[in-house]
């Protein structure tokens, strides 16, 4: 915060939680063969597999969306000569997951349909809705101003006028939660979407009064 001529300007905190509905999780195949033809048809076999359980787990296709497909050679080193041991494709998908409660259950099974192929790499929780919590927020980090502003005009012996502009900038980033390369189990893989934290900033600047 800070004083400025004929003005006051701080900048207010506030924090909302959540729980979460919706889950993105990033999965995907990744395998190495002698060929780049083989490599990529065996990426594109174990691909589609994971693609075909994921919709026959009710994952719209509009919820399946492919992030990268790269291929590249791969070598071994060793007493500073350089071999050849294949190539690797990766297909990486995000899939959003509308149904935490089954969403244990669909991971394993476009787990177990892609098989050793496939890659987890993390899980965001988000919620389809958060607006009321973000305008909890705006109310806290709006009266967190308040109060600040309140404060340094007392300091300086001054009385607190209007607020004559107001910047928020939102601070919310549900973190990645990051999962572990998974295998098949026979019972679901156990899912805790948590809460998550919408957070915002606003900076408010104020007049001071004689």
């Amino acid at each position: 915060m800070s004083d400025a001529p004929g003005g006051i300007s701080v900048t207010g905190t506030g924090e909302a939680t959540l729980v979460p509905d919706v889950m993105t999780v990033d999965v995907g195949v990744s395998v190495r063969a002698e060929s780049v033809a083989a490599a990529a048809e065996s990426s594109r076999a174990h691909a589609m597999a994971l693609i075909d359980s994921l919709a026959a787990s009710g994952v719209e296709r509009v919820d399946i969306a492919t992030t990268n497909y790269s291929v590249s050679p791969e070598y071994d080193y060793q007493d500073g000569v350089q071999r050849l041991l294949g190539f690797r494709v990766s297909n990486d998908l995000t899939v959003t997951l509308r149904d935490l409660e089954r969403s244990g259950s669909v991971i394993d099974a476009a787990v177990a349909a892609a098989g050793d192929a496939v890659t987890v790499n993390r899980v965001v929780f988000s919620s389809s809705d958060e607006q009321p919590a973000r305008h909890r927020a705006r109310e806290a980090a709006w009266a967190d101003a308040i109060a600040r502003a309140e404060h340094l005009a007392e300091l300086a012996g001054r009385g607190l006028g209007p607020a004559v502009s107001v910047v928020e900038t939102p601070r919310n980033a549900p973190g990645p939660r990051p999962m572990a390369r998974m295998a098949a189990v026979a019972e679901a893989t156990p899912i805790e979407g948590g809460s998550v934290n919408v957070a915002v900033s606003l900076e408010v600047r104020f007049v001071l009064q004689d």
